[in-house]
């Protein structure tokens, strides 16, 4: 629990529990109504008034913090939005109704006090009223600080676990893509042996053909033979010039698919690169639109809703440079 800021925290890693599971959003619910019936509010001093000032402004706080952790939930899981959304309704509602309750017996009192300042004191429950005011506005501003460093730490872990994604899935694309070389290879040099067995075979045939046709010649000793040895050995040198002529054409065909493998390779990688690259520079150019509106004047959470509809082209004429 802190006492700075919200009633609860939630650890990131619960968090799609705390709005998936009804019981876990209602033990939140229960503990933050339990810790604001425990206060007893004390409106005949400052000090207990501005302890029902700084109640109220924790229970908006921790509504905002749990409807804001909802919202990021709802974004990173497009699964579930409609469990996550009625959590966060239901957050808003019991909370908003806390809060009123819890801000009545002040709201009561101001107003009484209103009216007898009507009458008396008008100037100087003006200047208390300045300072109360002032007040509230560094508690807001405290406020709103510590939601954009959460914000900011929410994307950075976005964009870093995508990063990662995308780099191991390009590694794991790589590492499918050497065990298919590796495949091919082995295939290949298959090939290669099978061809230089059948060359083997070839010329083993023709030296036996070769022996077969002298040992002929010499039994009939014809001029016929002479004839026959010029045949066979045109046959010989034929059938080496296939052999040849098929290993080359193996190794050429090897050659041209390895060099195809490593080619698609290089473009997987270069794709997955220019991919995470792109999520990085879009997420910079979305921050700082973020922080343009804001600066401007436009709340956080609605110039975070206009850069979102800006990208997603669902406003009219306008667009974002990236």
């Amino acid at each position: 629990m802190s006492e700075s800021t919200e009633l609860v925290i939630v650890e990131p890693k619960n968090a799609l529990t705390v709005f998936t599971a009804p019981d876990e959003i209602e033990a939140i619910l229960l503990k933050v109504e339990q810790e604001v019936g425990s206060f007893v509010p004390d409106v005949s001093t400052k000090k207990g008034r501005d302890a029902i000032g700084s109640l109220g402004l924790k229970i908006a706080k921790t509504k905002t913090y749990l409807d804001g952790l909802g919202k990021d939930l709802v974004d990173e899981y497009k699964e579930i939005p409609k469990k996550i959304d009625a959590n966060r309704k239901t957050v808003r509602d019991r909370l908003d109704a806390l809060k009123a309750k819890t801000l009545k017996p002040r709201e009561e009192w101001e107003a009484e006090q209103e009216s007898i300042r009507l009458a008396k004191l008008a100037e100087a429950d003006y200047e208390i009223s300045l300072l109360m005011n002032e007040k509230f506005d560094r508690d807001v501003a405290d406020a709103k600080l510590e939601a954009e460093r959460i914000q900011k730490e929410h994307e950075e872990r976005i964009a870093k676990e995508a990063a990662e994604k995308a780099r191991l899935e390009a590694e794991a694309t790589a590492q499918r893509e050497r065990e298919a070389a590796l495949q091919r290879e082995a295939d290949l040099k298959a090939q290669a042996a099978l061809a230089e067995a059948n060359r083997i075979a070839a010329e083993k045939k023709a030296e036996q053909d070769r022996i077969d046709a002298a040992a002929k010649a010499e039994a009939n000793r014809l001029s016929a033979a002479q004839q026959a040895e010029r045949e066979k050995q045109e046959a010989i040198a034929a059938e080496k010039l296939k052999a040849k002529q098929e290993a080359d054409r193996i190794q050429r065909e090897a050659k041209q698919k390895e060099d195809a493998r490593l080619a698609e390779e290089k473009r997987i990688a270069d794709e997955a690169a220019a991919r995470v690259a792109n999520v990085e520079h879009k997420r910079a150019i979305n921050q700082q639109s973020v922080a343009d509106l804001v600066a401007a004047g436009i709340t956080e959470e609605c110039a975070v809703q206009c850069v979102k509809a800006i990208a997603k082209g669902q406003v009219s004429a306008i667009a974002i440079t990236y």
